[in-house]
C-alpha cells in the first residue's frame, strides 16, 4: 500500500460540535412524552405514552386546538433562560434530544397507531429544528434520537405506545418506516447547523432480532447521503457485542465513512440485584464500569476505532438500596454517586448524557441535571470552567513549548524501538502525527475562546478514537509503519494537555 495526499484540514467549529467531549443532557417529554415527566401533557386518567395524550386532547378539544397545545410545548417547554443556564451555568456542551417517527410529520404516521392523531404533528419537524438552531446560537450541539420507532424497539411506554411490546424488530413495514425516517433525518440535517450526530435506535430490547443487519443496511444508505454524520447505534444492553461490530465498522479499510459510535445506559435504579445493594456498594462499582472498552480501543491500525458515550444515566437509587444506607447522609451518597460517575464516564467516554432536564416539577432530585448540576453531584470538565483568558494563554504557554517537546517525544520513540526492536522504521510519520494531535488539541480547546464557537471554557477531543480514525484516515498515509503516524497523534494530543494544564 502506498500513501497519498493529505486531505486533514485544521478543525472546524463543526468538528469539535461532534468530537469533543459531550458533557450533555438529554431533553425528555419534549417530542416524546412521558407521563411522568410531564404529566400537565395528559388528561386525566390518561395512560402514560404520548399516543395516549395526544389521542386524549383530540378527544376532549380536538385536533386544531391539540395541535395548538402540543406546538406551545414544542416551542416553549425548553424557554431560552433554561438554555442560556444550560450553556452558561451548566457547561453543557451537548443535548440528546428524542423524537419520535411521528414528529417527522403526518407522511410518516399513515398506517400506524399515530394515524388519526398525524395532523397534529404537522409542525413538529419545524419545531425540531428550531430548537436544534436555539441551541446552536449558545454553541450547544445536538444529537437527534429517533427514541420512538414504528412498532417500537423495547416495550416501554418512551416507544410511543402503551402496547408493551416491541415490534420494530423482524416487521418488514416497521422497518421499513424506520429507515424511511433516518434517511429523511439524515438529509434534513446536511443543512442543520449544530446536528452533533443521528441516533438510529433508543434502547433496542436485549438480542433483538436482526438488529445488526438492519443497522447495516441504514449505515449503507446513509452513508450516500451524508458520509461525515457521526451515527449512534442502542447496544441493546449488550456493550461487548456492540463494540465487536463498531470495530469492524470503523476499520481503516472503510476509509472516509461515518463513524459508528454505541450508545450505552448506566442505572442502578431496574433490577432485583441492584435492590440488594447498598448506595456504597454502587458507588464502588462505578469506576468498573465501561471496562468492556479495554482492548477494544486505543489504536485504530490494529482492530478499528471504539467509541461509547453514555447516552441515559441518573443519580436515582431503589428505595430498596436507601434502606441499607447504613444510617449515612442520602445528600451525601447522591453527591459522591454523582461524582463519581462523572469523573468515570469523563475518563472513559466520549460524553454522557444524563436523564434529563426538564420535567414538570423542577428541579428534578436524582431524576434532574439541573438539580444534581446545583449540588455539585454532576461535574463538568475542568476545561469548561476555565475563562477565555486563561486559556489563550494556556495555549500560548505549551504552544511556546511545542518544537523542544516535539523533538524529545521524537528521540524517546526513536531510540525505544531502535533500541529494543532494531529494524527498519519510518519514525518521521510519528512526529507528522505528533505534530497533528498537538494542534487538534490547542484548536479543540481554543475555539471558543477565538470566538469560532459561541460558549464559556474550552473543550477537550473526547471522542478521541473515532477522531484519531478520521486523522490517520486523512493523512492519507498506509503500509507497514502506519501504527508510527497514529502513535504519534494519540501522544501529540497528550503532551499538549500536559503542558497546557486541563
Amino acid at each position: 500500500m502506498t500513501d497519498q495526499p493529505a486531505t486533514i484540514q485544521p478543525p472546524t467549529p463543526l468538528d469539535v460540535l461532534r468530537y469533543r467531549y459531550h458533557h450533555a443532557t438529554n431533553l425528555g417529554s419534549v417530542f416524546v412524552l412521558e407521563q411522568w415527566l410531564t404529566p400537565s401533557m395528559y388528561t386525566q386518567g390518561s395512560q402514560s405514552a404520548e399516543l395516549a395524550a395526544v389521542s386524549g386532547w383530540i378527544q376532549q378539544e380536538g385536533v386544531d386546538k391539540t395541535r395548538e397545545r402540543f406546538e406551545t410545548h414544542w416551542s416553549t417547554y425548553v424557554s431560552d433562560s433554561d438554555l442560556d443556564w444550560l450553556a452558561n451555568n451548566a457547561h453543557c456542551t451537548s443535548l440528546r434530544l428524542p423524537i419520535g417517527y411521528f414528529t417527522l410529520g403526518p407522511a410518516y404516521c399513515q398506517h400506524t397507531p399515530f394515524a388519526a392523531a398525524s395532523q397534529v404533528y404537522i409542525n413538529a419537524w419545524s419545531a425540531v429544528k428550531s430548537l436544534v438552531s436555539r441551541a446552536r446560537a449558545r454553541g450547544i450541539g445536538t444529537l437527534l434520537d429517533l427514541h420512538a420507532l414504528p412498532g417500537g424497539a423495547n416495550g416501554g411506554d418512551h416507544s410511543g405506545t402503551n402496547s408493551g411490546k416491541a415490534q420494530l424488530w423482524g416487521d418488514r413495514h416497521n422497518l421499513d418506516l424506520a429507515t424511511r425516517c433516518l434517511l429523511f433525518i439524515a438529509q434534513e440535517a446536511r443543512s442543520m447547523d449544530g446536528v452533533v450526530g443521528l441516533q438510529l435506535c433508543n434502547e433496542a430490547e436485549y438480542d433483538a432480532i436482526g438488529m445488526y443487519a438492519w443497522y447495516d443496511s441504514v449505515i449503507g444508505q446513509i452513508a450516500k447521503i451524508d458520509d461525515t454524520l457521526p451515527l449512534y447505534i442502542s447496544d441493546a444492553w449488550n456493550l461487548g457485542q456492540a463494540l465487536s461490530y463498531t470495530n469492524g465498522k470503523n476499520r481503516l479499510i472503510n476509509g472516509a465513512a461515518n463513524p459508528i459510535i454505541i450508545d450505552t445506559h448506566l442505572y442502578w435504579a431496574f433490577t432485583d440485584a441492584d435492590k440488594a445493594k447498598t448506595p456504597q456498594q454502587i458507588i464502588s462499582e462505578v469506576s468498573a464500569k465501561l471496562s468492556e472498552l479495554d482492548g477494544k480501543d486505543g489504536s485504530v491500525v490494529d482492530h478499528g476505532a471504539a467509541q461509547v458515550i453514555v447516552g441515559e444515566y441518573s443519580c436515582v437509587l431503589t428505595e430498596d438500596s436507601w434502606t441499607k444506607a447504613n444510617g449515612a447522609d442520602k445528600s451525601q451518597l447522591v453527591v459522591g454517586f454523582g461524582q463519581a460517575q462523572s469523573q468515570r464516564y469523563q475518563q472513559r467516554a466520549g460524553g454522557s448524557y444524563f436523564w434529563t432536564y426538564k420535567m414538570d416539577w423542577m428541579d428534578g432530585g436524582e431524576w434532574g441535571f439541573a438539580q444534581q448540576t446545583k449540588n455539585n453531584a454532576i461535574t463538568p470538565p475542568a476545561s469548561l470552567a476555565l475563562p477565555h483568558p486563561d486559556i489563550q494563554q494556556r495555549i500560548t504557554a505549551a504552544t511556546e513549548q511545542r518544537d523542544a517537546r516535539r523533538a524529545a517525544a521524537l528521540a524517546a520513540h526513536t531510540d525505544y524501538w531502535d533500541r529494543q526492536h532494531p529494524g527498519e522504521y519510518e519514525h518521521w510519520r510519528y512526529e507528522a502525527g505528533w505534530g497533528v494531535g498537538f494542534d487538534d488539541a490547542a484548536a479543540f480547546l481554543g475555539m471558543r475562546a477565538s470566538s469560532a464557537l459561541q460558549g464559556p471554557g474550552g473543550d477537550r477531543i473526547g471522542m478521541l478514537d473515532v477522531w484519531v480514525r478520521k486523522r490517520v484516515v486523512g493523512s492519507g498515509q498506509a503500509g507497514r509503519w502506519l501504527w508510527e503516524f497514529e502513535q504519534g497523534v494519540r501522544k501529540g494530543v497528550a503532551e499538549f494537555y500536559e503542558l497546557a494544564g486541563v
